[in-house]
């Protein structure tokens, strides 16, 4: 691992990028014996695919479909910038890291997971740590603030807390107006249908209502139901092609030919 080479400058801007991306969902497993963070390879593929990248500029490698994302993202493997890993099982039980093991055959594919071998950028945790000092420091010495800046913390805190005895209200009122027209408009309708979705704050209050509409069926059941439908068609044609009294036509949709027995006219 320490004797890679080294990328060029492009690529290590995008390593950089990716590695901080918040798009990119990490994960904790154990490899040979220490954590590491691994990713899914379709989280990469739509961090490159998505509008932040296309506004990094020129200094980063141009990707605009997924086949490009695909490729550049194999190029950074020679380099260990990351690799591909196998998943096993958990460590410590269920919800626990899962125990890593890597690949002999390294390529890109966006099913698989890559654990990273580079590390994180320790800015943002030392400035988060610096910030939990400074908020500590100031709620102890809370009593030697100035009382114009005290009254305004407590304005702020009153506010912060109508916005979210506001926030509870409105999940109340909305699961009551749901139980309601189940009763007298079924299937029912939601007030703010997103506002529990991990979507952005204005976009949590669009749209103003939506019917309660069932989930899609799969595909696959479809697929099922109907190779059902068809082999008990077959097994029906089979058996309706040749009776004692006479001979059907096999499920043509063309006439029936029925032979009559002696003496009928």
């Amino acid at each position: 691992m320490e004797n890679a080479p080294k990328p060029p400058p492009e690529l290590k801007l995008l390593a950089t990028w990716l590695r901080s991306n918040s798009q990119i969902k990490l994960k904790t497993g154990v490899l040979q014996g220490k954590r590491i963070d691994y990713f899914k390879g379709k989280s990469a593929i739509k961090a490159l695919l998505s509008p932040a990248y296309a506004n990094l500029g020129p200094k980063y490698p141009k990707i605009t479909s997924e086949e490009q994302a695909i490729q550049t993202l194999n190029s950074l493997i020679p380099f260990v910038i990351y690799l591909r890993v196998l998943r096993g099982h958990s460590v410590s039980g269920s919800g626990g890291p899962k125990l890593l093991q890597v690949n002999p055959q390294q390529q890109f594919l966006p099913d698989d997971y890559y654990a990273w071998f580079l590390p994180a950028n320790q800015t943002k945790t030392l400035l988060m740590g610096v910030g939990m000092v400074v908020a500590v420091l100031a709620a102890v010495m809370f009593p030697l603030w100035p009382a114009k800046l005290r009254v305004g913390v407590w304005y702020l805190s009153i506010a912060v807390l109508g916005l979210i005895g506001l926030f509870f209200a409105i999940a109340v009122v909305r699961l009551i107006f749901y139980v309601i027209t189940i009763v007298v408009a079924k299937p029912g309708i939601w007030i703010f249908p997103n506002l529990f979705e991990d979507v952005g704050f204005v976009d949590s209050f669009i749209p103003l209502w939506a019917w309660d509409l069932p989930p899609p069926k799969k595909v696959k059941g479809e697929k099922s139901s109907k190779k059902r439908s068809s082999s008990k068609k077959d097994k029906a044609d089979k058996g309706g092609s040749a009776t004692a009294s006479g001979i059907d036509e096999p499920a043509t949709g063309g006439p029936k030919i029925v032979e009559l027995a002696e003496g009928e006219d």
